[in-house]
């Protein structure tokens, strides 16, 4: 009996034990329910997230917003999202809040605004000014604390007023590149001329002015204006120009802005000059050269006085270090083994290359370059020794002799080999090229566009894959149809000559092309 009544009061205090256990699980069921739900309330996306559906009547609204155009799967993208999203929160209490949005330019029903904004590669950024009618790229830096001093400074005047000696002093300051304008009042031709100009170059220029030269902590006190003095930490230290013609005023700011000769090394200092270089008008000299090797410093001062000889010229100069340099010698496709050297690039983008070059002879062959004396250098592969894939291999060699000077119609991809939409559609230009075997008067073709020189005039290549058509008359059109074989044909047959004569073609036509899904193929920039 004691034993049944024993049992009896086990099985009720467990029966209550289960029953407290179960309320406990559930009640922490719900708790860690309600926690996770009031996290989500407190987790809030300061990038705004755009779409088709609100792009427009965002950027409208917005005297000033910064957007990134994105893929899901990029992986720079993604290295870029949280910073992007900390720098969004900390410019939102900014006065007024600095507001930063997102668009997914992949994404098929957003690609006629990523079109509009000539979206080649992710992540772009753009800042937009007074509901998007000034577009800006943005050229500053991918982490938080770079991003919100970038677009602080972007989202105020283009150009700041100095009232004081000791503003001018914090602006112009001792290793700050600026252009100042005095003026005698802050209006007029000339005045609007340099805001104008502040404007377009705000990205990568730092703009002042003033009524009052006095302030300035270099240069003739007395002069009064219209004068624009741009001050910088080297070679001559100030420079004035009274000219303010857009175009002359944009040359005088972008020329002054770099020495006399520009230094690529691992120097971080040196690195905004660098990019300045790159981005100035001018021809460019470079030479590049071990810095530590033998006789380095001989070259380097005789590369100096030479650029000194041609100073307003209408020449940049910039010596390399090799070390530091890899990148440059490979985007001109060129090989240590032809260092030190000496490459000029004009504005039309030929090049002209001096190899294993010596210090003796680097002021002559500068000057057989300016009298027109040199030949051109052009970067290209090896001509193939056999080209008898459907697909036709072009090099820069060749590309006269293939393709503008074929008398055939040529359909030709400029490609990159680490591209993947390239590698996606080399298959589908094989089928095409099957398709037209039988007609001798049509070619399918490639070039290489990392390691192959291409003219900028006829092809404007600004991604990959670029994709062009001549046809035998000599017409040159870029194709932006969808990439299916069936498209491609079409495209080929719409825009190739009857004959060569003007008459009724004889050649066989490619062969029906089999219905494909088209969306299997749209680009994806």
């Amino acid at each position: 009996l004691r034993h049944k009544e024993y049992s009896s009061r086990w099985l009720v205090q467990r029966e209550e034990e289960e029953a407290a256990i179960m309320a406990f699980r559930g009640f922490a069921v719900f708790s860690i329910l309600l926690l996770s739900l009031f996290a989500s309330s407190q987790t809030k996306e300061f990038v705004l997230t755009l779409d088709h559906t609100n792009f427009t009547e965002t950027i409208n609204k917005h005297d000033f917003i910064v957007v990134e155009f994105y893929a899901p799967w990029c992986g720079h993208c993604k290295s870029l999202a949280p910073e992007y999203e900390k720098a969004a929160s900390e410019l939102s209490s900014h006065s007024p809040p600095l507001v930063l949005a997102k668009i997914d330019a992949s994404d098929e029903s957003n690609k006629g605004i990523a079109n509009e904004y000539q979206i080649q590669g992710f992540p772009t950024i753009k800042i937009l000014r007074n509901g998007g009618k000034s577009v800006q790229d943005y050229n500053g830096p991918r982490e938080a604390d770079g991003i919100v001093t970038y677009v602080k400074k972007q989202s105020g005047p283009a150009s700041a007023e100095i009232k004081s000696a000791a503003a001018a002093a914090e602006i112009v300051g001792d290793k700050n590149v600026v252009a100042v304008g005095v003026f005698p009042k802050l209006s007029g031709e000339e005045f609007d001329s340099f805001m104008a100009l502040a404007e377009k170059l705000r990205a990568d220029y730092d703009f002042a002015h003033t009524v009052d030269a006095k302030l300035l902590p270099r240069g003739e006190s007395s002069v009064a204006g219209p004068v624009v003095r741009l001050f910088k930490p080297f070679d001559e230290l100030f420079v004035d120009s009274k000219d303010f013609n857009g175009e002359a005023l944009e040359k005088f700011v972008k020329e002054s802005s770099i020495p006399l000769v520009t230094v690529f090394d691992n120097d971080p200092s040196n690195h905004p000059y660098i990019s300045k270089f790159f981005d100035s008008p001018a021809t460019k000299a470079m030479m590049f050269v071990n810095f530590t090797g033998e006789g380095a410093e001989s070259l380097k001062s005789k590369f100096r006085e030479v650029a000194t000889s041609y100073k307003g010229q209408g020449l940049a100069f910039l010596v390399g270090d090799v070390e530091s340099s890899q990148g440059a010698l490979q985007y001109f496709g060129l090989e240590e083994s032809q260092v030190p050297l000496v490459i000029i690039q004009t504005p039309d983008s030929k090049k002209y290359l001096k190899a294993n070059v010596e210090v003796d002879q680097i002021e002559s062959w500068m000057k057989d370059f300016k009298d027109g004396k040199v030949a051109a250098h052009k970067k290209s592969q090896p001509i193939p020794a056999e080209n008898n894939e459907p697909v036709k291999v072009v090099v820069a060699e060749t590309l006269d002799e293939i393709v503008l000077n074929s008398g055939k119609n040529v359909l030709i991809e400029f490609y990159a080999p680490w591209c993947g939409h390239c590698q996606k559609i080399a298959p589908i230009l094989d089928e095409v090229a099957l398709s037209f075997q039988n007609d001798p008067t049509v070619i399918i073709a490639k070039l290489d566009a990392t390691a192959n020189d291409i003219p900028s005039d006829p092809f404007d290549v600004k991604g990959f894959p670029t994709i062009y058509f001549r046809s035998a008359s000599g017409n040159i059109v870029a194709y932006e149809g969808d990439r299916t074989k069936g498209d491609f044909i079409s495209f080929i047959e719409k825009n190739k000559p009857t004959s060569s004569h003007g008459e009724e073609s004889t050649t066989a036509k490619a062969e029906e092309p089999k219905k494909t899904d088209k969306s299997a193929a749209k680009d994806e920039l």
